[in-house]
């Protein structure tokens, strides 16, 4: 009998409703037996989806017409077939501009996959131990508490996400987006929007065609691209790759090497082992520390601006410096290990030069500037 009543379940037939446009507003509601795998796929409407301790799965459909006119009807189809439960939404008939949904459900924490699609509304989901996969047209999309990983993507709207467990993949046509806590790896594409990220537990990619990027904390490795913003990142357990076309660029630590390039913003870069930091025009900042990454080659340089590097007491390194239009401008240092030459005369091109090796010498430090002032100061 009780295998009569599992197979019964998991072939029962699908429960039906038309929603018509006629009525203003309207409601359904039903229970499906619990599943390995959810999919909701819907043609207009937000989807919520909600974790907790129950069995089944219960739905609950509200929907709105803004017009007197029937101009169609919203055919809601909900059934379990193997492993998976389905609920869908096919707008059949006229144009839907006029009619609104919303989908609410609420299925076992457990449960192993929940795949949301929706043309064009909004996607919450929280709760959930499994995997989530959500998509929308152009609507916003929230996450939170989701156990076994994330994908997020969207035509336009904003991604908003709590905390992940697994691996999370974030994609958006030109919205913003957040990430509170990352434990897997992260990877966050918006065609143009800005980009927060609170921590990250592994590796992060991060890329947006303009909007500025800030995280504030990543124990990997990570990479940030940005067509124009500017870029702040906090403290970074690997190496560091920084790109932007113009913006400027800030970094409180990394544990790896550093790469930093920005058309024409500043550029700091505070607790580095090496560093390769370029800029078309703005200073650069940089404080070389010792870690546990093994130190590289540095090379710092800018066309218009000054460039300041602060050299922990423990760092080995052998400087070479060079000011190319040197009228006007100095290089200073509190080593006296560094040796300042000029080359040139006061009326005429002046070029000034700076050699030397602390520690007894070690990986090269390279640093350029076409005008402005160089100075190596000991880092606190």
């Amino acid at each position: 009998m009780l295998f009569f009543l599992a197979c019964f379940a998991r072939f029962a037939p699908a429960q039906e409703t038309l929603l018509s446009c006629d009525n203003g507003t309207q409601e359904t509601n039903g229970t499906l037996a619990a599943a390995r795998n959810l999919r909701v796929k819907v043609d207009l409407g937000s989807v919520v989806v909600r974790g907790s301790g129950q069995q089944g799965i219960n739905y609950n459909v509200h929907a709105r017409c803004n017009s007197r006119r029937r101009n169609g009807e919203f055919k809601i189809s909900a059934y379990v077939r193997g492993d998976t439960a389905w609920i869908t939404g096919e707008w059949e008939g006229g144009r839907a501009r006029d009619f609104s949904g919303e989908f609410r459900i609420e299925v076992p924490r457990e449960i192993g996959l929940v795949k949301i699609e929706t043309e064009g509304g909004n996607v919450d989901t929280t709760s959930i131990a499994g995997r989530v996969e959500a998509e929308s047209g152009g609507g916003s999309i929230h996450l939170d508490d989701i156990g076994a990983g994330a994908h997020a993507e969207t035509g336009g709207g904003s991604i908003d996400v709590g905390t992940i467990g697994g691996d999370i993949r974030l994609e958006t046509g030109g919205g913003s987006i957040s990430v509170h806590h990352a434990n897997g790896k992260l990877m966050a594409e918006t065609g143009g929007g800005s980009i927060a990220i609170m921590s990250a537990s592994q590796d992060a990619s991060v890329e947006t065609g303009g909007g500025g990027v800030q995280v504030r904390q990543c124990s990997g490795k990570i990479k940030v691209s940005t067509g124009g913003g500017s870029v702040d990142l906090g403290d970074i357990g690997g190496p560091a790759n920084i790109e932007t076309g113009g913006g400027s660029i800030h970094l409180a630590s990394a544990k790896g090497s550093v790469e930093a390039h920005t058309g024409g913003g500043g550029i700091e870069l505070y607790g580095v082992p090496s560093a390769r930091a370029e800029t078309g025009a703005g200073g650069i900042v940089v404080k070389l520390v010792k870690t546990e990454a093994t130190p590289g080659n540095s090379s710092l340089e800018t066309s218009a601006g000054d460039i300041t590097v602060y050299i922990a007491s423990d760092v080995a390194v052998s400087v070479q410096a060079n000011v190319d239009l040197g009228s006007g401008h100095h290089i200073t240092s509190d080593f006296p290990d560094i040796h300042i030459s000029n080359e040139g005369d006061k009326w005429g091109p002046r070029t000034i030069s700076a050699e030397g090796k602390l520690n007894g010498g070690g990986p090269v430090l390279k640093v350029r500037t076409t005008t402005g002032d160089i100075c190596f100061r000991r880092a606190n």
